[in-house]
């Protein structure tokens, strides 16, 4: 990682763009020494020792003397990113729960909470007024003030001003979510799509770090998607994107809960792995989970059982591989309790039939490594980004 030089720009301009690449670079790859941060930022000695002194004096930095020590001389300092100089909200909605989590620069939870939505109200105001009291006991046991706000929501979010346009699986239509937790938190608040949110944390977090074009594909219940590409989230248009669930796969199929017929998620989706597993449609997810990892242990049977489910999980794979061209396919939520025999063939199956994953070689499919977690610290992730820009 190496900083670019701002053509034309002002002398201050210049440090605040290097004192964001290096709080980037602790924020995510964690601890560095002043002589590692030189040589992966581009930037001389003094300037690395300018800009860490001025952050150790507002405490956003620590300084330490490494424990394991290498050749002669004085070693170099290693440069510690404070958790609470920095903590931000990160909300995950989903259609069963709510979780929140303060989190501290460097990624580090420092508090959480969680409370499910099964016989509970689930309108969106009454969401938004447990949100807000539940974080305003959070960050008084944890004693720390938020910056800003993170939000991951399953269905369609504008992120000019996190309208919830649709969320069909909430049986939300045109909340102003963003608006309503701004004024409730009295913090700036950023919302995404769930699937959006998962692939940014497995890209800077996860499975997907080190790729520079990757897909996020998770089952909930419904399916969706998220994109790096080179390098980047791809957010598409006022924050439209992702809803790779809704790519009708069988004209005349099963009622989706978008209003169309036979939609991917209505073949791979939470209700379409009950019918696989002959469970009864809205089972407890600790009962899909434990079916599957039953399956786990007998590899045939679970190829036999799951057959047709696994056919339709590699139909629309290819497809998204055939049009996005990732290197990296990482699957997310239900899917990593999928045998890990049925993840090779499915793997194998998109190698075998997308032309484009044969003409770069190969696309690898992986199950996520952040778990539950990944769509938190997505959300995380997006209240960060104009955070480090301001520290």
């Amino acid at each position: 990682m190496t900083t670019s030089p701002i053509a034309g720009a002002r002398p201050d301009e210049v440090r605040r763009h290097n004192r964001t690449a290096l709080l980037r670079r602790l924020h995510i790859d964690g601890p560095c020494t002043r002589a590692a941060l030189t040589t992966e930022l581009g930037l001389n000695r003094s300037t690395i020792k300018a800009l860490v002194d001025g952050l150790a004096e507002a405490g956003v930095v620590e300084e330490r003397v490494p424990l394991q020590r290498s050749g002669a001389g004085r070693p170099s300092l290693l440069v510690l990113p404070q958790a609470t100089a920095a903590v931000v909200l990160a909300i995950d909605i989903r259609v069963e729960g709510v979780a929140i989590a303060l989190v501290g620069l460097g990624g580090q939870i420092l508090g959480r909470n969680s409370w499910n939505l099964y016989g509970r109200a689930s309108q969106p105001d009454e969401i938004v007024t447990h949100i807000v009291e539940s974080t305003r006991w959070l960050a008084g046991e944890l004693s720390v003030q938020t910056a800003a706000v993170g939000v991951s929501v399953p269905g369609v979010v504008r992120g000019s001003d996190g309208l919830v346009h649709e969320a069909p699986n909430l049986h939300w239509t045109d909340v102003p979510l963003g608006e309503w937790l701004s004024t409730g938190l009295g913090m700036p608040v950023r919302l995404g799509n769930d699937a959006e949110l998962g692939a940014l944390a497995e890209h800077v977090r996860g499975a997907a770090r080190g790729a520079s074009d990757a897909v996020y594909v998770s089952a909930d219940v419904g399916v969706g998607g998220g994109v790096i590409s080179a390098g980047a989230p791809l957010r598409g248009t006022s924050g439209y994107f992702g809803e790779i669930g809704h790519m009708v796969v069988k004209p005349g199929g099963r009622p989706c809960y978008c209003g169309s017929h036979g939609c991917w998620e209505t073949e791979i989706g939470e209700a379409a792995l009950c019918r696989a597993l002959e469970l009864p449609e809205g089972s407890p997810r600790g009962a899909i989970v434990a079916a599957l990892k039953e399956l786990s242990a007998h590899s045939s049977l679970a190829r036999e059982q799951l057959a047709e489910f696994v056919d339709w999980l590699a139909l629309g794979l290819v497809n998204i591989v055939n049009l996005l061209g990732p290197e990296l396919v990482v699957l997310g939520d239900l899917f990593t309790s999928l045998p890990a025999a049925l993840i090779a063939d499915v793997g194998r199956e998109v190698r075998t039939r997308s032309l484009v994953s044969r003409a770069v070689g190969g696309t690898r499919i992986v199950p996520s490594v952040l778990g539950g977690d990944a769509k938190l610290i997505g959300a995380a992730e997006l209240a960060f980004e104009p955070v480090l820009g301001t520290m």
